[in-house]
Parts: structure tokens; C-alpha cells; sequence
């Protein structure tokens, strides 16, 4: 992939926004790149799961608000529907679980940390919204860069 984050912030800082230095990589892809789906949830993952199972990801990243509330949302089973259908990356503002086994997934997974616990209700989500990440504010159609250095979004593919 031809790009480093800190480049892009050079050359485009007009344009460029960064999340907060909390994320940590779970995932097997450490940079990746996309257009960014939005999902909010409270606590529960079931639409989350339901978009990376049933819908094509290739050149997405999607990217999921939970308030960093202390339930995973990602774990490997989420992956796996991530991986199959070719989505570039998952970014939680929350926490995931089965990090043992979602790096073995060619896919980026990038969140604030782990949680052994799953929130078991379910609860509906939504898909496409406006949500803020680190006081940035994200949209679907926005993209997103990402490499061990940070990660960066933009309101229009800048690479």
C-alpha cells in the first residue's frame, strides 16, 4: 500500500484529521485504507455483525461508535464475516475480544482495547450515521488511512 500516514498529513493537512493515540492493532493488517461505512451501537453487535456477514467489503473500512462502552464488539467471529466478504478494516471506538485469533484475519482491526465480556440483549444499531470519534466527526463516504503511526481521515479519497 503506497502511503504512510505521516506523509499524508504533510502534504494534505488541510484535509486531514486524525483519531486520538489510544487505538491499539488486533487485527492481522496493520495498514489499510478505505472508504468508511459508520456504525453506533449501544453494547450490542448484532447489526454490526449483519453488515460484514451479508454485504460486500472490498475497499471499505468500517468504522464502529460504541461511547468506549466496556462490552466487546469484535471478536473472531466478526472477523471471519470481515475477512470472507474482503473488507480492508474494522475500527472500534470500543473493545474486542479473541485477540489470540482475530490477527490471523487478513484484515485491519484497530480499538481502544479488550473485553472479555460480549453484551448478550440485543440491541438495534445504526448504520450510516454521523458519529464522533476523538472529537472528529466521521460520515459514511468519508475515508480513512491507517497505519502503525495513526489514523487518518479525510472527507475525500486523497490516494
Amino acid at each position: 500500500m503506497g502511503f504512510f500516514t505521516a506523509d499524508l498529513c504533510d502534504e494534505h493537512s488541510d484535509k486531514t484529521e486524525v483519531l486520538g493515540p489510544d487505538f491499539k492493532s488486533y487485527g492481522g493488517s496493520k495498514k489499510f485504507q478505505g472508504e468508511v461505512i459508520t456504525v453506533k451501537l449501544d453494547k450490542n453487535n448484532k447489526d454490526l455483525a449483519v453488515l460484514l456477514r451479508d454485504n460486500e467489503g472490498l475497499g471499505k473500512v468500517v468504522v464502529v461508535d460504541v461511547d468506549v462502552k466496556y462490552f466487546a464488539v469484535v471478536g473472531d467471529n466478526l472477523m471471519k464475516f470481515a475477512s470472507d466478504n474482503k473488507y480492508e478494516g474494522i475500527i472500534v471506538n470500543g473493545y474486542v475480544r479473541d485477540t489470540e485469533t482475530t490477527k490471523e484475519f487478513d484484515v485491519g482491526l484497530l480499538a481502544k482495547g479488550t473485553c472479555p465480556k460480549k453484551y448478550i440483549p440485543v440491541q438495534e444499531g445504526e448504520i450510516n450515521v454521523s458519529i464522533t470519534v476523538d472529537g472528529v466527526q466521521i460520515n459514511e463516504g468519508d475515508y480513512v488511512y491507517a497505519d502503525p503511526d495513526g489514523i487518518v481521515i479525510t472527507k475525500e479519497k486523497i490516494v
